[in-house]
Formats: C-alpha cells, sequence, structure tokens
C-alpha cells in the first residue's frame, strides 16, 4: 500500500494522550530512585524489594476489578481516576517521618494505594490507543505510543536524582506530583474511545485468561515483568555499592534504546508478524539483564541498559499487539487487563524473590536468574506457539 493511502495514526487525538502518557509515566519513573530513599532510612535489600514490590502487588490484586471497570465506564473515566491518584499520592510521602521501622506500615500503605493509581492509567492507556489505532498499524502505534512513556522513564529518574541531590527528597516527591498532575490535565479534554450503549454479556477476566493465546501472552508478560523489577528496583543499589556516582544513565540509555528502536523499526512487527520478532526481542532483553551480573564500570551500565532497551522496544508492543488482536471492543479492557496484570504480577513477585537473592547471594546472582527468566519465556513461546 503506498504510504499516502495510510490510515492517519498521529492525530490530535493520539498525541495529546501521548503526551498525558509521557507525564503520567515520569511520575512513576521517578519512583525508580525511591530505593535510595528507602536505604537512606535505613533499609535493607529486602526491605527494598517488599517496599517496591507492594505497588506492584497492589496493581495485580486489582486487576480484574479495574479492567472490567475499564470495559463498563469507559476508557476515558477509568483514565481520570488513575491520573488523579498518580497526581496526588506523591505528596502523601512527604507526611512520613522517621527510619523505616516508624514508617514501614505507613509507607506500604501508601505504595499500595500508588499502585492500584498505576494500574488504572495503565490499562485504561493501552486500551484507549488500541480502540483508536488502524488495525494495520496497530504494532507500530502501540509502539509509539509506548515510546512516549519510555521517554517518562527516561526523565522521571534523571529528574528525580538530581531534585534528590539538589533539593532532598520533599521536593523529590512534589516532581513526582507535578508530572502526575500534567497527565490529568492533558487528557481531559479527549473524547471517549468507547461508550457500550449496553453490557454486552462477554467472558469474564477470568474465563478470558484460560484461553491459549491469551494465557500464553500473560506467562511471558510475567517474565518480562520479573525481568523489569531487577531493572527497576535493583540497578540502582547495585551501581552505587559498585562505585557508580550517576546511577540513572542506565535508565537513559535503556530509554533512549528502546525509544530509537521504535522509531527506526516501529513497522516491522506489522509486516513480517509481531510472532516472528517476540524472539529476538526475549533474547536481547535476557542478554541485557545477564550483563549486569558483570558490571564494574559505566560502560557495562550503558551497554546493558542499550540491549535491555532495545528488547524491551520490541517486546512490548508486539505482547501487547498479539494478544488484543481480533479482540472485540468489549473485552479489550479485559485482555489489555490480563496482559498489564502478568507484567505487574512479575514486577511484584520478582521485587521479593530477586530482593531476596540479593541478600543472600548478591546482586550478581540476582541478575543472572533475571536474565535467565527471559530465556526460559523464549523456550515456553517456542514450544507453545510453533505454528500460529
Amino acid at each position: 500500500m503506498p504510504e499516502s493511502s495510510s490510515p492517519s495514526l498521529y492525530n490530535k487525538v493520539f498525541i495529546q494522550f501521548a503526551l498525558a502518557n509521557l507525564f503520567t509515566v515520569s511520575s512513576f519513573g521517578i519512583f525508580f530512585i525511591f530505593p535510595l530513599y528507602i536505604k537512606s532510612h535505613g533499609g535493607s535489600e529486602a526491605d527494598i524489594g517488599i517496599i517496591m514490590g507492594a505497588f506492584a502487588l497492589s496493581s495485580v490484586l486489582c486487576r480484574p476489578w479495574v479492567s472490567e471497570m475499564i470495559d463498563r465506564l469507559g476508557r476515558k473515566r477509568s483514565y481520570s481516576m488513575g491520573a488523579l491518584t498518580m497526581a496526588v499520592m506523591p505528596l502523601g510521602y512527604m507526611l512520613l517521618k522517621g527510619n523505616i521501622g516508624k514508617i514501614y506500615g505507613p509507607l506500604l500503605l501508601f505504595r499500595l494505594i500508588h499502585g492500584v493509581g498505576l494500574a488504572i492509567c495503565f490499562t485504561a492507556s493501552f486500551t484507549y490507543i488500541a480502540d483508536v489505532l488502524p488495525r494495520e498499524r496497530i504494532n507500530e502505534g502501540i509502539g509509539m505510543f509506548g515510546a512516549t512513556g519510555l521517554v517518562g522513564l527516561a526523565l522521571g529518574p534523571v529528574i528525580g536524582e538530581m531534585v534528590a541531590r539538589r533539593f532532598g527528597f520533599p521536593y523529590f516527591f512534589v516532581a513526582g506530583a507535578v508530572f502526575g498532575g500534567a497527565g490529568f490535565a492533558l487528557h481531559l479534554p479527549l473524547p471517549e474511545s468507547y461508550r457500550p450503549k449496553l453490557m454486552i454479556q462477554g467472558k469474564s477476566f477470568f474465563g478470558l485468561m484460560v484461553e491459549r493465546k491469551i494465557f500464553l501472552v500473560a506467562v511471558l508478560a510475567f517474565l518480562f515483568g520479573l525481568g523489569l523489577a531487577a531493572s527497576g528496583n535493583f540497578v540502582a543499589p547495585y551501581a552505587k555499592d559498585k562505585g557508580i556516582s550517576i546511577v540513572s544513565v542506565y535508565y537513559v540509555f535503556y530509554s533512549l534504546s528502546a525509544v530509537s528502536t521504535r522509531l527506526l523499526g516501529g513497522r516491522i512487527a506489522d509486516k513480517v508478524g509481531e510472532q516472528r520478532v517476540i524472539p529476538y526481542a526475549l533474547v536481547i532483553t535476557g542478554v541485557g539483564l545477564l550483563m549486569l551480573a558483570f558490571l564494574g564500570g559505566n560502560g557495562i551500565l550503558i551497554v546493558a541498559g542499550v540491549l535491555a532497551g532495545c528488547g524491551h522496544g520490541f517486546l512490548f508492543p508486539c505482547l501487547n499487539a498479539l494478544v488484543i488482536r481480533d479482540e472485540p471492543a468489549h473485552v479489550r479492557g479485559k485482555v489489555t487487563g490480563i496482559f498489564t496484570g502478568g507484567i505487574d504480577a512479575g514486577s511484584f513477585l520478582g521485587s521479593i524473590f530477586l530482593g531476596y537473592i540479593g541478600q543472600v547471594c548478591g546482586y550478581r546472582t540476582l541478575f543472572i536468574t533475571s536474565g535467565l527468566a527471559l530465556f526460559i519465556g523464549l523456550y515456553i513461546y517456542l514450544r507453545r506457539l510453533p505454528n500460529e
């Protein structure tokens, strides 16, 4: 098809919601530096795993309810609730005073509430975009929309680390609230993408999850989430232990690599099929995580970030496109919730599991374990989906 006849992708709705996503994800990305706050209050690696994992736990536990809500109330109304939570919750952390033992309970509670907000935003945003994308450009559209989130993942830690170093953690939390507020404000003028005129009786969240294709994607999303837990929760303290002063360099190159992958290769999966791209994405992501086991300086940190980011750049949109392709609008919220919930489940269990591995066996074993998880995903994928 000639380029001029391709359906419009970068319209006003897409661009404005992508900007809202950038700021909302930046608010989340700031908290990649949060392990340093936990450490500064006397927390251990296990504390980091539990506290950071609580965020993902709430995202997982609320996902069936969130997914049903998105199909019932609409994508935009649901996103509004999540974005407002993301704007307000960072300010709550400013109320906590004292060492980790004194603030542990309230801190866990705040992380649980904060996680629900992200779960709503995450699921509603990708469901909204799936509604408005041309079917023949779905991989490209999901990839480019997600690229704004990756920019947020790079921007958030850099600004968060700079603000925390220069002004302290209270201003760090204010920065998170400002980003969240911008995401909330930007989405308000947008139209709703799906208004059910009547309740169509379809399969439930768990009924859909046991379908072969959807279950496979959920398993791969879980293993991908475990890798994200390693990157998001343990790179910062590991790099500090290795004497690397500016730990956000990993997140910068990770995000730049993922964004570049989508800019330069955004249409590859639409042309050859996402199922042919997924195996390569699993391998590249796994190698990037394994490299962190041999961290000795900025060089390996940068290369590992580039590889893991490149894998992420292909893997997320391909899995997302695979799971929602040919699914009717009235179940897309639930299907997207299963996919994103799988990532959050892997992130939650990975935070705890890897936290204890790091405390008992060290960071090297932690990153070897997380890298091998992606290769396990490759084996499962090649065994379960050989001919589709």
